[in-house]
């Protein structure tokens, strides 16, 4: 099991790395991620999985006929944000594909197949560092994402979504809700690295990265969160002859919404970033006419969350200036049913939510009992080259998944309260 993991994860390491920085460049709908995507056919392929895609791109890969009967489905990402690390989302498909394979020996063993079809997923484009709408391979086969509005995404470059699937050999037409790729979900589990530090740090708050029983913790919720773009007027002049006192410089702007974020997110208990911007006309010489930057802004408190982005528009009204919701994302508690089978399953397992959007979370919120694993990331980095998580970790995480697809798939298990038949049987 563990000798397969580590295969795979040393030949998804190349691809799409700068080895000047370690950072990886997999955006949705590229060489890079068409690569990806070959890779995760080609170890499909391997294990004789069905592979098939949905109307969104995403890539299943079957085990059994989910067509009779819904199954179990485990999986991540490929794809990364600009510079990011290599855990977040690999890590997840990896293990996913691990689990099969611990499956498929325990199978040999015991004589003993999964009662349930087992699907291994890999969403398109769930950062969304391409087109700025984040899991939307899952958003668009929910419906959470109309395909219209996905078409119509652009990225930096200008080309819209419809003509990167063009270049891709696809039809865009073809984008759309998918109900019956969802229908074979009985239950989806997604692994994922804690993009944080609380497994490394023992109750008492020192760190402790020896204790085994915090290398895997069950997820709980996903807190609310959403992204803004703001637009900052200014006047464009002449940097070396215009007076201060004479400018209306987009970029002081700027300036004040950056420290107003950071003031309002401080005093309501969120987390509020301005990440990206973009300034016209970008001349060294020239004072900036506008500013487009946008605004990620998460907290465990929805009203908290509204209460901060209402206070940074404000500022940027004063300015003169307007905004626009790019997305946003409601408070998610994964289904209560399945994270008590998943803490049965692992009782010492610590439970977490998080502040990061994940797939997992547009299933659960489209009604698909969904939950989460987090493997335990020492530095606490995450979207960043210095993200990680310890082999012998990544290795008890898929031990900690294939604890869960076993049990899921055993058709006599019976939890308090919830029959298994309730997994959409």
């Amino acid at each position: 099991m563990t000798t397969g993991f580590d295969r795979m994860w040393d030949q998804l390491a190349v691809i799409g790395r700068d080895d000047t920085t370690g950072g990886y460049h997999r955006f949705a709908w590229t060489r890079t991620d068409h690569d990806l995507r070959e890779w995760f056919a080609s170890e499909c392929a391997a294990r004789g999985l069905e592979l098939t895609e949905d109307r969104a791109g995403n890539q299943w890969a079957w085990w059994g006929d989910p067509d009779v009967l819904p199954g179990i489905v485990i999986g991540s990402h490929l794809d990364s944000v600009p510079a990011g690390g290599a855990f977040d989302g690999p890590l997840g498909v990896v293990s996913a594909l691990a689990t099969v394979d611990a499956l498929r020996v325990r199978e040999a063993a015991t004589g003993v197949a999964p009662a349930r079809p087992i699907g291994v997923v890999n969403f398109v484009d769930e950062e969304g560092a391409r087109f700025g709408i984040a899991c939307a391979g899952s958003r668009i086969i929910t419906g959470a994402l109309t395909a219209d509005r996905a078409r119509g995404l652009t990225d930096a470059d200008g080309v819209t979504m419809a003509e990167a699937w063009r270049a891709a050999g696809r039809d865009p037409d073809t984008m759309g809700p998918d109900p019956q790729a969802l229908g074979r979900v009985a239950a989806f589990v997604e692994l994922h690295v804690e993009q944080g530090r609380a497994l490394a740090l023992a109750p008492d708050g020192t760190e402790d990265l020896s204790d085994p029983g915090r290398a895997v913790a069950i997820g709980t919720e996903i807190w609310p969160h959403g992204r803004w773009r703001l637009e900052i007027p200014g006047e464009a002049n002449h940097a070396g002859t215009t007076r201060l006192e004479d400018r209306h410089d987009a970029m002081l702007g700027l300036a004040s919404v950056v420290q107003q974020t950071r003031s309002y997110a401080a005093a309501l208990g969120c987390v509020a970033t301005v990440g990206k911007v973009l300034v016209e006309p970008g001349g060294v010489n020239a004072v900036p006419s506008h500013v487009t930057a946008w605004l990620d802004a998460r907290g465990a408190d929805e009203h908290a969350v509204h209460a901060t982005v209402d206070g940074v528009i404000g500022v940027v009204r004063e300015l003169g200036g307007s905004h626009e919701e790019e997305s946003w994302t409601a408070p998610t508690r994964f289904d209560g049913s399945l994270v008590r089978r998943l803490t049965g399953i692992l009782p010492d397992a610590p439970l977490l939510g998080t502040g990061a959007g994940h797939d997992a979370g547009i299933l659960a919120t489209h009604g698909i009992p969904s939950a989460m694993l987090f493997v335990r990331n020492p530095t606490g980095i995450s979207h960043s080259p210095a993200e990680f998580a310890e082999p012998g970790d990544c290795h008890r995480g898929v031990a900690a998944l294939t604890a869960v697809v076993t049990d899921l798939c055993t058709s006599d298990h019976r939890d308090p309260g919830t029959q298994t038949e309730d997994l959409h049987a």
